[in-house]
């Protein structure tokens, strides 16, 4: 069931003396963690970095040798030359050695004339039929573009190159190709370059980073190694010297742990030695008992009165065990899970019915005034609480006195009130009130019933006042025990009439 609206929701409960985390930090390693996202955000960077540089250092390299290219064609083109209305060219040798095949790459060259007629280089590279840019970043009616020559692919360039004279003049097409083996050669250096750098830089980063990483969590370590060379007794808090300020706080935390672990155990051994004290009372009485029983003279009837003795004692061995359990009890069910939201009306009148009995053996003039009231709580509990109570009640009030039990709404916060007519609380008793094994009946009570209902008012969130009523003279004339829970129990009061 989810918790109702107002009730926080539970955090981590110990589970087999281990707190359970959330599933995402189960298993996982925070060194692991923090070089992961410090590491990872670097690398995506770098290799996107290094996919930019690759392509700017490319764009770069068709750049400076498409301006070869054209300084090329530039070259060829200043050779052109009109014998009357004849366009000539003629290259010296000069001119060809940048055709020379001796390095790792080859050009070739093309000359058309005004009309497209073929004039100079390989005429089987194809003619330029493209549309020159209109716009270009050269002074130059120039184009270059990617081809196929002799099965490999080529960058070309296609000039046209104005020649005139006084009878003529037009425009000549140059194209000059070359193969990218060069080109490609130096983007692979760059390229090799640049991941070389890249995979230092990721390398130096990570080594820094693993070594920041292990030094800061050094101190984790060392409180690490601390708790679990402590004995297993020592709760006494843990102490370190120049702990980060980020450390403090879990310091702070497992301190507390510590003084609340301890304060626990302390209470445990509290009750344990007062539980052995308060059980061994009434086992000894009981042997005594049965010891004289069994001293009376073979066939001698047993007297009535010492079977009565010894049915009080185990009676009340059996409710002293019974509210040592109940003690027990409130923290294991407070354990078991979110609390829901559950009719105190109800709960009343079914624990009404069931003292029913007890009230009726003292002539009591009972009482019940219960309106429909909601709270958040565990059924157990509220039971609990109601019953002990009203035993204390019953207990307390004389025979044929008023006992009233009421359910009501004060102020917007739920209440239950149990008003008695007997002589009301000691002065003595005030101080230990609520503290296990302090009665002011030693013979009939154990002193575990308002140690119980402060306990189950502590976990549910209420709270419990014990105040006795006075008559004119100043003389008690009874005691109100009075619990009120939390106003947000009210939110689902709707929900439960439903």
């Amino acid at each position: 069931m989810s918790p109702a609206p107002g009730h926080p929701t539970p955090g981590p409960r110990p589970v087999g003396g281990q707190v359970s985390l959330p599933r995402a930090w189960g298993s996982s390693s925070l060194r692991g963690y923090l070089l992961a996202w410090i590491i990872a955000p670097i690398a995506v960077f770098v290799v996107f970095d290094t996919v930019s540089l690759y392509r700017n250092a490319l764009a770069s390299i068709n750049v400076a040798y498409d301006r070869s290219l054209l300084a090329s064609a530039r070259s060829i083109g200043e050779l052109l030359h009109l014998e009357g209305a004849q366009l000539k060219v003629e290259l010296p040798y000069t001119a060809l050695e940048i055709f020379d095949a001796g390095n790792r790459g080859r050009l070739y060259y093309r000359v058309a004339g005004f009309q497209g007629e073929f004039l100079s280089g390989y005429e089987d590279l194809p003619a330029y039929t493209r549309k020159l840019p209109q716009r270009s970043p050269y002074a130059a009616l120039v184009d270059f573009y990617d081809a196929d020559f002799h099965g490999e692919p080529v960058r070309v360039a296609a000039l046209y190159q104005p020649v005139a004279s006084h009878q003529t003049r037009g425009l000549a097409l140059i194209q000059v190709a070359e193969t990218l083996e060069v080109r490609q050669a130096l983007a692979r250096d760059i390229l090799l370059n640049t991941l070389l750098r890249q995979a230092l830089l990721i390398t130096v980063v990570a080594l820094v980073t693993w070594f920041v990483v292990a030094r800061a969590l050094r101190p984790v370590e060392a409180l690490r190694r601390q708790l679990i060379e402590r004995a297993e007794a020592d709760l006494s808090p843990v102490r370190m010297a120049r702990l980060p300020l980020e450390l403090q706080p879990v310091l702070g935390a497992i301190n507390d742990l510590m003084q609340r672990l301890q304060r626990l155990m302390e209470h445990q051994r509290q009750f344990v030695r007062d539980a052995s004290h308060q059980l061994r009372t009434p086992l000894a009485v009981l042997k005594t008992q049965v010891q004289n029983a069994l001293a009376t003279p073979a066939g001698t009837a047993l007297p009535r009165e010492a079977l009565q003795d010894m049915h009080g004692t185990v009676e009340r061995a059996t409710r002293l065990a019974n509210q040592m359990l109940a003690l027990a009890k409130v923290e294991q069910v407070q354990a078991q899970g979110a609390m829901a939201p559950l009719s105190l009306t109800e709960v009343v009148r079914e624990v009404a019915l069931d003292v029913a009995p007890l009230i009726a053996a003292k002539a009591l003039d009972f009482e019940l005034d219960a309106q429909e009231v909601s709270v958040i709580g565990h059924d157990w509990m509220l039971r609990e609480l109601t019953r002990n109570l009203v035993h204390n009640a019953v207990r307390e009030t004389p025979a044929g006195g008023r006992l009233e039990l009421r359910v009501d709404m004060p102020q917007g916060r739920p209440r239950l009130l149990v008003r008695d007519s007997g002589p009301g609380l000691k002065e003595e008793l005030t101080a230990r009130l609520f503290e296990p094994f302090h009665t002011g009946h030693p013979t009939e009570g154990s002193g575990l019933g308002l140690a119980i209902c402060r306990s189950i008012c502590d976990a549910l969130g209420a709270d419990l006042t014990l105040e006795n009523r006075h008559a004119a003279d100043g003389a008690a004339t009874g005691l109100d025990a009075e619990v009120r829970f939390r106003a947000d129990a009210t939110a689902v009061d709707a929900t439960i009439r439903q």
